[in-house]
């Protein structure tokens, strides 16, 4: 093995195997980095209440400067207009907002004495639309206490606003959650008080949300003769940058909230970019391994006489194409360790700044990663050892 070695290398280029390793390392290391960035993102791209998850938009219909409704007509969607919504191939699934018509006043309470309260509204949408843990997430007729979803922003109101402003201590989700709280509905001459408990916070609704059979229920006693056409629709769509959606909205005189919408045209493009880099990564990589191969085969083609030599005399052709396979896999093990320290060192910068951004945000498993450059070591170091294999027999025949 040694004589064989010290015979074949005197034609290796260490510029043509530099230029394989480098192309090679930049190829693995981006495809690792991608697979690692998208495991530690992805308790914020899979969640219920992640922004990533899913594209929803909220539709409503516009109103003119004079507070009325453009055309003169009525500011609720029917249930026809609903059901042209779903048609649409832009379109997942759509549902409306239902909205208490009865009044609702809240009141907050410490030991058992309600402190202060306040005029509020309910809204209801089916389950699947609900970003939080639905574990809690149910009410029947005659269950006292009703489970609330309050938006994420109104917590930010209160912390960075009237807290801060009134001298009150700051409260996070578990704290709000163990706040009682009494509900009062009246409507239709009645009045009945309930307790009321946040479940959870909600960044996709900006409403307090509370379960759609309560809502029927409660609009049902306290308003049986209002109309409870829903006057705002939630979407899933599929591409939210799809010009389709814009068009429809503008030709039924219907407006998106500009920050769902935008929300979900970056998340939209965030998705093709993590998809773009993964495939760069992986056409690099399949370019280093045409390298190395264009390499490999000059280099035998130099010392194809020397080759012949040695299977006249007697070697075998796995005994010679031994020498040439394992500079290949040594250099791809190489590759392999090198991009997992880079990728490691890369990690830790990256995941101060995402934990600044999501602070209860988990890390990512980092098995997967390690599998898949284990995957990509042995496919790229069998071809190339088959490769190898296959040229030095051409020559002996």
């Amino acid at each position: 093995m040694g004589l064989i070695w010290k015979l074949l290398r005197q034609h290796i280029s260490v510029l043509q195997l530099a230029g394989f390793f480098v192309a090679n390392l930049m190829g693995m290391l981006i495809v690792l980095l991608a697979m690692q960035f998208y495991q530690d993102l992805g308790p914020v791209f899979t969640s219920k209440d992640s922004f990533i998850h899913d594209d929803y938009l909220i539709a409503s219909k516009r109103i003119s400067t004079m507070g009325g409704l453009t055309g003169g007509e009525t500011s609720s969607f029917t249930s026809g207009e609903i059901e042209d919504l779903g048609k649409c191939s832009f379109v997942n699934s759509v549902a409306g907002f239902v909205a208490s018509q009865y009044k609702v006043a809240c009141y907050i309470g410490i030991d058992n004495v309600e402190q202060f309260g306040t005029e509020m509204f309910f809204e209801a949408v089916p389950d699947e639309f609900v970003d939080t843990d639905r574990s809690e997430w149910k009410w029947s007729e005659g269950q006292e206490e009703v489970p609330i979803i309050l938006p994420r922003t109104y917590l930010a109101i209160y912390n960075f606003g009237f807290a801060q402003s009134h001298s009150l201590p700051k409260m996070n989700e578990g704290v709000v959650s163990q706040i009682g709280m009494t509900v009062v509905l009246r409507g239709h001459g009645l009045e009945q008080r309930m307790k009321g408990r946040v479940i959870g916070f909600s960044s996709r609704l900006n409403t307090i949300l509370v379960p759609m059979e309560f809502m029927h229920w409660s609009n049902g006693r306290f308003a049986p003769d209002a109309d409870t056409c829903p006057t705002r629709v939630i979407m899933s769509v599929a591409n939210p940058t799809d010009s389709a959606i814009t068009t429809y909205m503008k030709q039924h005189g219907y407006e998106i909230e500009e920050d769902k919408l935008d929300a979900s045209r970056m998340t939209y493009f965030l998705k093709i970019v993590s998809a773009v880099i993964m495939s760069v990564g992986l056409l690099i990589s399949i370019l280093s391994f045409y390298i190395l191969m264009l390499s490999i085969y000059l280099l035998v083609q130099k010392n194809t006489v020397k080759l012949q030599n040695l299977l006249l005399l007697g070697y075998t052709t796995a005994r010679v194409s031994l020498p040439y396979q394992l500079l290949t896999v040594f250099m791809n093990i190489a590759v392999l360790l090198i991009a997992l320290g880079i990728l490691f060192a890369l990690r830790g910068w990256y995941m101060r700044m995402l934990w600044a951004m999501f602070p209860d945000m988990q890390e990512g498993k980092v098995l997967p990663t390690l599998i898949l450059g284990g995957v990509l070591f042995g496919i790229v170091s069998l071809m190339n050892i088959f490769a190898v294999r296959n040229k030095i027999n051409n020559i002996q025949h």
